[in-house]
Formats: C-alpha cells, structure tokens, sequence
C-alpha cells in the first residue's frame, strides 16, 4: 500500500539532511578554513553539489520506480552486482553508520556533564571492569526505542516523522535568528580576503568538504522508498528538490549564527559544536533547553535512517535468496528482519567506533556509490533513449556533470589525505567484501518487478 505523501516524503529528505552534522561537523573545520568567507564557500559548493546531485536522482525515481535506491538504481543501470555492491554498501554501514553516529550525538548532547539534561547519570559497571557511560548507554536506548516504534505501524512512523522534523528546522530557524539578534560578535568576516582563493583549492577545503557532504546527505532519502510513495512520479522530483533547497536555505545562515557568535578556538575540534554555540547565543540556561531539542532532533535522524535503511535491504532479500530472510514483512506490511538487523549493526558501531571514525569510514563509499547513480542518469540516457521519463534532470548535462566532478575531487583528496585515507580504504575493502558475498550467493532467477508509477 503507498502511504508516504509528498509532505511526508519532504520530510524524510529534510529528517535526513538536517541530522547529526550540522550540529557537530563546524568544530572539524575551522582548523584548516579559519576565515568566514572559505567556510561559508564551503557549505555553499556542498549543497550545490547536494541540488545537483537530487535533480539527477530525481529522474532515476521517476523512471524507475522501486524502493531500493542506488541498489535498484546501478543493478539495473549498469549490472545486478554494482547494485548489490551499492545495497551491500548501505545494508552494512550506508544507514546502520549514521543512525549510530546520530545516537552517539544524541547521547553526547543528552549526557554532557555541563549542559546536558541527562548529565547527571553514573556509568554502568560491566564485566572485568568494563563501563558503559552514560553517553553510550543513552545512544544504545534511543536505538532500541526507535527500533520498537518503528515495529509498530508505518502510519505511526509516519505521524512521528512529520512532527519532529518541523520540531527541528523550527529550532534551527530559532538558532539563526537568536545567532544575528545577539549584540556580542566574534571578529569574522564573511567577505573575501587575501588567502581565500588559496584555501578554497587547498587540499584541505576538499577534505573538509567531505564533513559537509555528510551534512547534506540524505537529499536522496526519498528515492529509496518509491515502492511506498505515492504518485512517484511527481512526488519523489518535488521531495527531493524541496528538501535539499530547504536545507540549504538553513544550513549557510546557522552555520554563520555560529561562527558570529562563538570564538573559534572553542569550537576546533570539537564535536558538540552547537552545545557551545548555545552558551553563548542564549547563556547556561538557553544552552541546557538547546541541548535538550537538539537531541529531540537526533531522534527525528534515527527515526528516519531506520525507516529508510531496511527497505533497501529488504529489497535485496527480494532478489537474492541468500538473503530472502531481509525480505521477510510483518502483517503490517514492515520489512521486520531487516529493521532488526540495522539496528543491530548500528549497536555494534556504538560500542566499537567514535563519533569522527565512523563518519569517515562511511562516507567514502557513500560518495562513490552517489557519483555512480548521478553518472546512471547520463548512461541511461544513452543506452535507453525512449525510456518513460514522467520528470528529467532540470540543467542537463551540466548538473550530472557538476556533481561528478566535485565528488571526484573531494574522493581524490580523501584517498590523498593521511586523517581520511585508513577510513576511506577500509569502506573499499567493505566494498570488496560485498562483491565476494555477491557472487558467493544463489541468485533469484529473476529480480523483483518494479511496480508501475501511480
């Protein structure tokens, strides 16, 4: 049953934009972009790269629409083993990654000692010694809650999502006004400088631009559950570019809200980038109630990476009969094993990895994956000329190429950079590994039918 309206669809693209990065990646980057004008460059080349990049997804959804993503996408674009490679990608960190890192956020901002809510809880003794603190055992709750209720009911799922995400660009939008109300101001410039033009073909501007990609990820969240949207053929083009304009209209200004009012040297290096940015925007008391709608807002990114995750998996499990257990749907219809196993990939991720490890170990081969869909839509063009396309990539070719040729240069770097290159190998190793899965599995004899768009 299609259930998932445009709003709905809208605000699952913005849920998974507006998520853990936005609210921690600044204190990554004001180290090596330390003028106003490179960092606000910066966030303006990642959503154009973002825009262009969901107008080309946004034809793939219209003329192909099933759930699954850039797994349906390059298996059928290029071969079934890109696309399993691309669902094996997603299945085994492409959500399971930023659901965890989300909680970690989540449980950070909720545990904090200073401002956080929950600051007060003791840690948990284990085994041998061993503790659990309190961040990490808050990050595991809000895993496991979310993974109950989503369990539930789409509808339920539905409702949730709805809310939270305007929960949380309202207090974004709160962010930027109190951000250029407040008097006090920090020695910023947002206008060019000698040395600017310099940083922004650094290295480190490529590398650094790999933080705000995974700000902006999720532009293509909606493409991923076209089997259960309805009208697809208009509602995953509008989803997708509402979102991330949205999105861009808020993350430029929020990001200058912080750098106006916060010194620079608290923010470098540090993950809880809003937590210190609230201080000073609102005073202790304003900075404690930030925390507490900023975890709100985690939740609202859980919530819609786990939705979204399993559908590309049990898409897998349709065609693969390894893997047909993934497949598997409750009576309501809810793809149960494979809500489960994401969940239980996310836990390990929080008890084994930090924050910063897991977003460079992921977002590599995110950002391949992306630049082989985007690189589709001109394939496909080629190869199926008279294919029924209900919307085409507005600014064709030049968006197609836009995007490939920012994601190329910010790959090259992460390879080239010592800080990303370990994570950025071992996600093409986890890539390699999904191919020797891939041809060691029986194969359906025929892939799933993509239904019709309605």
């Amino acid at each position: 049953m299609k259930s998932i309206s445009l709003l709905t669809a809208t605000c699952i693209v913005i849920a998974n934009m507006v998520g853990t990065a936005i609210f921690t990646s600044l204190g990554f980057q004001v180290g090596s972009l330390p003028t106003g004008f490179s960092l606000m460059a910066l966030w303006l080349v990642g959503g154009i790269c973002a825009l262009c990049g969901a107008v080309a997804y946004a034809e793939l959804g219209a003329a192909l629409p099933r759930s699954g993503g850039e797994y349906h996408f390059l298996g059928t674009i290029y071969h079934p083993a890109v696309g399993f490679l691309a669902g094996w990608v997603s299945a085994t960190v492409g959500f399971a990654a930023p659901v965890a890192a989300a909680a970690i956020a989540f449980g950070r901002y909720l545990a904090d000692p200073q401002s956080g809510p929950a600051g007060h809880l003791p840690a948990i003794s284990l085994l041998h010694g061993h503790t659990l603190s309190p961040a990490t055992y808050l990050a595991l709750l809000i895993v496991v809650l979310v993974t109950l209720f989503l369990l539930r009911d789409v509808r339920l799922g539905s409702v949730f999502q709805n809310a939270s995400t305007l929960l949380k660009v309202g207090l974004v939008v709160v962010i930027i006004a109190a951000g250029f109300w407040v008097e006090k101001t920090q020695p910023i410039s947002f206008l060019p400088a000698t040395g600017d033009t310099a940083l922004i073909l650094s290295p480190a501007f490529a590398v650094n631009l790999f933080w705000v990609m995974y700000a902006y990820s999720g532009w293509n969240a909606s493409t991923y559950i076209v089997g259960e949207v309805r009208n697809p053929a208009r509602t995953i083009p509008l989803s997708v570019g509402l979102g991330t304009i949205i999105v861009m209209a808020l993350y430029l200004p929020v990001n200058a809200a912080f750098l106006r009012t916060t010194p620079l040297d608290e923010m470098k290096g540090q993950p809880q980038v809003a937590l210190i940015a609230g201080s000073h925007i609102f005073g202790h008391t304003g900075g404690y109630l930030m925390a507490l709608f900023i975890c709100i807002g985690l939740v609202s990114t859980v919530s819609s990476m786990m939705w979204i995750g399993p559908r590309v998996t049990m898409a897998m499990g349709e065609d693969l009969r390894a893997f047909r257990w993934l497949g598997r749907k409750s009576a309501r219809n809810l793809p149960i094993n494979a809500i489960l196993t994401q969940a239980a990939i996310a836990i390990v991720l929080i008890v084994t990895a930090t924050f910063d490890d897991v977003i460079k170990y992921v977002q590599f081969a995110l950002t391949l994956s992306s630049a082989l869909a985007v690189a589709g839509v001109i394939v496909l063009r080629i190869r199926q000329p008279d294919l029924p396309r209900p919307y085409r990539t507005w600014g064709y070719p030049l968006t197609p190429i836009v995007f490939l040729a920012i994601s190329a240069w910010m790959l090259w770097h992460m390879l080239a950079d010592k800080d990303t290159r370990d994570p950025s190998l071992l996600g093409l190793v986890t890539i390699a590994l999904g191919l020797v899965v891939y041809y060691l599995s029986p194969k359906n004899p025929t892939p799933s039918p993509a239904p019709p768009a309605s």
